[in-house]
């Protein structure tokens, strides 16, 4: 069965109200240009919250190969592809921003159990694939902001677009920076960002600023459904941690390099890792992980099994299929699960 080897997807590109999407051409190989499908959701059982959308599989991935998509395969091969757990507990992204998203905060799992019957906030994490000049992100609010003047702003926002920087710390980044965003911490991904982001599996988001771009956000895009006043308990002023955070080493040998990014020093919501192979091996060993591609290229094999795979590819290791396959070559994959 499909399941007893590592799980390759169709092509998954969500619409956002964001404009981006350009930087996907060189990562995935493709004629990307920019436009309203700045999202690749990766090995996504999660169904997008957009406004007008009628299709309950928008944003969930689809098996290649199969007339299958994930969330209706978990739920006919459950302990084959997560074992005994509820779901994959994690969903990963790729997006490209070609201008700066909507300042936002996410809820936190208690937030969520109240107001939209999930065990699941949306803590996330980025890792930085590539940036257009001058990519940024906006990270916290700077150092004695108040929720008198963040709420004096949102209503400022809906006749100005920039109101809202002035209240956010802002860096540049680079490829390989490695941010976590708790649960409640305001920020937004400014223009030129390629990155991989990896969160908790919803798409719970609060961003009480009206213009996104030269789209004017309506109510429920922006809270949710909720009042105004609830939602805004989303955003904590104080909140804020260390960035870029720098990786640690979890082995180094024959030609191989393991790195831990995201671990339980800032969360227990998910682990992110990345695998450098410089001619060397690993060994997929974690059941229900989400692998993808970030450089490079080289092969996965075992079983009587070897496929190539090269940077933008990704794929799922089910549970029936942990300890028995392999990767070798010469590139960078970065490894996701809870």
């Amino acid at each position: 069965m499909f399941y007893d080897y590592p799980i390759f997807f169709e092509k998954n590109r969500v619409f956002r109200v964001y404009q981006g999407g350009k930087l996907f051409a060189d990562f995935f190989s493709d004629d990307s240009e920019d436009g309203n499908y700045p999202e690749e959701w990766v090995v996504s059982s999660v169904h997008a919250l957009n406004e007008s959308s009628t299709d309950e599989y928008e944003g969930v991935s689809k098996i290649k190969g199969e007339e299958l998509y994930l969330n209706d395969a978990i739920e006919q091969y459950r302990s084959q592809i997560i074992g005994d757990r509820q779901d994959l507990g994690v969903l990963t992204k790729i997006l490209d921003s070609a201008i700066r998203l909507p300042v936002q905060a996410h809820p936190d799992k208690a937030f969520s159990r109240k107001y939209f019957n999930s065990s699941y906030g949306k803590e996330e994490s980025w890792y930085i694939l590539a940036t257009r000049p001058g990519g940024k992100v906006f990270y916290g609010f700077k150092d004695g902001v108040t929720m008198e003047q963040f709420s004096k702003a949102i209503e400022e926002s809906e006749n100005s677009k920039t109101v809202m920087e002035e209240l956010l710390e802002s860096f540049e980044v680079k490829p390989g920076d490695v941010i976590y965003i708790p649960a409640k911490m305001v920020h937004a991904i400014g223009a030129g960002c390629l990155l991989l982001e990896v969160q908790e599996p919803s798409d719970f988001t609060i961003q009480p600023e009206r213009w996104c771009g030269d789209y004017k956000l309506s109510d429920h895009e922006m809270y949710l459904g909720i009042d105004k006043e609830t939602a805004l308990e989303c955003f904590d002023v104080d909140k804020k941690f260390p960035a870029p955070i720098e990786p640690v080493v979890i082995s180094k040998e024959d030609g191989t390099e393991y790195l831990s990014l995201i671990d339980e020093r800032m969360t227990t919501s998910f682990v992110v890792r990345k695998i450098g192979l410089s001619g060397g091996s690993f060994t997929l060993d974690k059941g229900a992980a989400i692998y993808v591609v970030t450089e490079g290229e080289g092969k996965v094999s075992g079983d009587g099994y070897i496929k190539d795979v090269k940077k933008g590819d990704y794929f799922l290791v089910p549970v029936a299929a942990q300890d028995k396959f392999k990767l070798s070559g010469n590139m960078s994959v970065v490894e996701c699960y809870r």
